[in-house]
């Protein structure tokens, strides 16, 4: 049988009643999304509503009653606005003696808070200012500058800033670092510079990138800086800190947060173990690292990593040398059960960030400042958090188990 429609469970309010009378006053529906359509008339007639309301609690009175003090309303001023649907006319309201101070438009403002919102946006996606303009120009017949493109994003430079130095939790369960490269324009040179990237699980599961350091490259020397950087804004400990194999690293963790567990990242041991197997050979080798890091206990990955050995020790001695001196370093992920090893034996949470960051600096090329670059990627980072979820299904029961580890670390 044909399954039956799914009848909205939502009761009709004013809002449906708005949006049938509007279909009434068309012959066409489509007409109202036209860059011409009712849509915009009814924006600005919104507007202007508006604004009137805020006239009228600046003067004490409504309009058509009396006046009870000697400044009264003085006609209007027609305004044009740059909205997200295109260009709009409005007529602000004035005073006699010039005191108001509209809210919802200011005075010299010339655009809708939403219409930056949406360049924003477009432009944390990866668009490039000409895409941008011929989105505007197409969807709603607006006609935007380069120039007025350029000074919207230019806007954020302080938000970034606040953002780069704000105050973080003092305990975060688990901490992911990871770095990737952009490519910055500098006095005619195109310079490759690591963006080193610290992303947190707060203890209620979310998941925030808690900041961005770029430097020439990426070496344990400054990732130091930044977990000193980290104590410095209000991050007392870390119970957990997922890395890479890059040398140093855990003494430069160590150095900041001594009790910190660091938890190598498997995916990365396997991917560079697998640099020294010939193509017809990476399966089976594969397969027997695989028996290693998916035991159920810490003397089971002890005993595969020994079998590994005796049958692939003499073919690959650089690979059963790398796993033995990175062991303890592998191995803390044993400690805890399956649905904390997921979220912790590799770094994909931060790596899966770092793919939506590249798709974007992949449509840029090199970008003309180091400060443009930040503003890029902090704005690509703004639409993402949109869709971040809690980090584990069972977060309420990771909880319980790290507060038994840790000794009640979570709470100092």
């Amino acid at each position: 049988m044909p399954r039956r429609p799914r009848e909205s469970r939502r009761e009709p309010d004013a809002t449906d009643e708005l949006v049938d009378l509007l279909i009434k006053q068309v012959a066409d529906p489509r007409e109202l999304l036209e860059p011409n359509g009712l849509l915009k008339s009814l924006l600005g007639r919104v507007v202007e509503r508006c604004l009137d309301s805020e006239l009228s609690e600046h003067l004490g009175y409504e309009k058509g009653q009396t006046p009870l003090t000697e400044n009264t309303r003085n006609g209007s001023t027609t305004k044009t606005l740059k909205t997200a649907v295109g260009d709009v006319a409005v007529d602000v309201p004035r005073d006699r003696d010039g005191s108001f101070e509209p809210q919802l438009v200011k005075k010299h403002q010339r655009r809708l808070d939403s219409f930056d919102e949406r360049i924003l946006s477009l432009y944390g996606r990866g668009m490039s200012v000409r895409d941008i303009q011929d989105y505007f120009s197409e969807a709603y017949g607006a006609e935007v500058s380069p120039t007025l493109i350029s000074r919207i994003t230019d806007s954020v430079a302080s938000d970034v800033e606040e953002w780069r130095n704000r105050r973080l939790e003092p305990v975060y369960p688990i901490l992911y670092l990871d770095g990737l490269v952009v490519k910055v324009r500098e006095n005619g040179h195109v310079n490759n510079h690591t963006v080193h990237i610290a992303m947190g699980i707060d203890k209620a599961g979310k998941k925030d990138v808690l900041g961005l350091w770029m430097a020439e490259n990426e070496g344990a020397k400054f990732w130091l800086q930044v977990l000193t950087d980290l104590k410095n804004r209000g991050v007392e400990d870390v119970l957990i800190v997922c890395c890479d194999g890059l040398k140093g690293f855990p003494q430069a963790i160590a150095a900041s947060f001594p009790k910190s567990i660091v938890q190598t990242c498997i995916v990365h041991m396997v991917r560079h173990s697998l640099d020294c197997v010939s193509y017809t050979g990476r399966k089976e080798v594969a397969g027997a690292l695989r028996a290693i890091y998916t035991a159920d206990t810490l003397e089971q990955a002890v005993s595969a990593l020994d079998d590994f050995e005796r049958v692939h020790g003499k073919k690959y001695p650089a690979i059963v040398r790398s796993w033995r001196l990175n062991w303890e370093l592998i191995c803390p992920f044993f400690r805890f059960p399956e649905y904390i090893r997921r979220a912790i034996y590799t770094t994909n949470p931060i790596e899966a960030v770092n793919r939506q960051l590249r798709k974007v600096l992949k449509t840029k090329g090199a970008l003309p400042s180091i400060e443009a670059a930040y503003k890029l990627l902090w704005m690509t980072l703004n639409n993402a958090r949109k869709g971040w979820t809690l980090s584990l299904p069972n977060w309420p029961l990771a909880l319980q188990q790290f507060a038994i580890h840790f000794d009640n670390r979570l709470d100092p």
